[in-house]
């Protein structure tokens, strides 16, 4: 797990590489025209990046969990909010590929991969974010189709997103209740609400998802009937390493900036990497940086051997990778003074763009409930 091979190394250099070139000279413009660049995504799709591990057959690079949080790290360095989006695409891609019918793996994962056609996840409602399984979206079966009706919150992508993975309630109430369908961006009753003003992630849209008498074929229901609640969790184990990923890369990113300014800033006739105080805060923000993502890697190796405790290190590498990022990015803000506060810089981007992971893919109190699940359940079968 922690020494790369040759196509390992290849891979995590070559999304480096491609974050250096690509996202991190026009991070901060995006940031401030709220630009998301869809040409710059499909330049990451034709490198691999669209359906990192989806199945090759569809176009999918066929990767490993472990890959994929490597190389969202790295593209975290460049842009945490573009890299993020770039997670959620892939969540959805992976669970098109994984939970589909043949025909219909065959008919959108492509496209997906392609980043010819951008993906959506929508599970979270206005009255329903973190208890997801009291979700109000409606689908009702008539004849060969199901009409789906209710209103999605906080959707990435949204409204340039042409493929939307929405669940919605067949059922009774509860989790068994929720079905998984894909919505195509064309379908009669589909709208979309305005681009929500945010605090960070500002590259990428998030827009209401608005579904009026949506009609849909059954065809485009994802597994059978109530399973909708399975698939969307077991889509937001991967989501949650990812997105801890890209918080470990941001914060790498404002450690690597706080560095070179501190070589570079003098006062008191001294320049500051000098002092011994920063130096101890910049050893253990590397310490604390280095164990969330030896954390995130073995939660990443979990999950593709299907290890039994694959949902709680899931869920434990999204809390401390999350908390630790926002916290070293922070500091490292802290240590530029004045300058931290200066968007020029890139540290507040990095600040604002990582505090909203400790939120989404499951809140980090969420987190601390499986957990915590996972803890009492064990000591109930000592």
């Amino acid at each position: 797990m922690f020494t790369l091979t040759d196509d390992e190394r290849a891979i995590s250099d070559t999304a480096r590489e491609f974050a250096a070139e690509c996202l991190a000279p026009n991070a901060i413009e995006w940031d401030q025209n709220k630009h998301f660049p869809v040409d710059v995504l499909r330049k990451a799709a034709a490198l691999g990046m669209g359906g990192i591990y989806v199945s090759e057959d569809v176009g999918g690079s066929g990767l490993t969990r472990l890959d994929a949080v490597r190389i969202f790290e790295q593209l975290a360095t460049g842009d945490p909010s573009i890299a993020a989006y770039v997670s959620i695409h892939n969540m959805v891609t992976w669970m098109i590929d994984t939970y589909g019918t043949d025909e219909q793996r065959h008919r959108w994962v492509p496209g997906l991969c392609s980043m010819d056609q951008l993906g959506s996840y929508c599970l979270t409602e206005p009255g329903a974010g973190s208890d997801a399984a009291a979700l109000s979206t409606k689908a009702v079966r008539d004849g060969d189709d199901y009409v789906l009706t209710g209103v999605k919150q906080f959707i990435s992508g949204a409204g340039t997103s042409e493929v939307y993975v929405v669940m919605a309630r067949t059922g009774a109430p509860g989790p068994r209740g929720i079905s998984a369908f894909v919505v195509p961006k064309g379908a009669d009753g589909l709208s979309f609400g305005a681009n929500e003003k945010k605090m960070g992630w500002n590259a990428q849209p998030t827009r209401q998802v608005v579904l009026d008498g949506v009609r849909v074929p059954a065809a485009n229901l994802l597994g059978n009937e109530g399973d909708g609640f399975r698939i969307a969790m077991s889509g937001l184990n991967g989501g949650r390493l990812n997105i801890a990923a890209c918080s470990v890369g941001g914060a790498q990113a404002a450690l690597t900036k706080a560095v070179e300014y501190l070589a570079q800033r003098k006062a008191f006739g001294a320049a500051l990497l000098d002092s011994q105080a920063l130096q101890f805060q910049l050893a253990d923000m590397r310490t604390e940086l280095e164990a969330a993502r030896t954390l995130l890697w073995r939660a990443a190796a979990a999950l593709d051997a299907d290890a039994p405790d694959k949902v709680e290190l899931c869920a434990m590498a999204k809390r401390f990778g999350t908390d630790t990022g926002f916290e070293v990015a922070n500091r490292a803000l802290q240590m530029h003074g004045g300058y931290g506060y200066l968007a020029e810089y890139g540290l507040e981007k990095i600040v604002r763009d990582l505090r909203v992971h400790q939120i989404l893919e499951g809140s980090n109190e969420i987190m601390r409930v499986v957990i915590a699940r996972a803890v009492v359940g064990s000591a109930g079968t000592a």
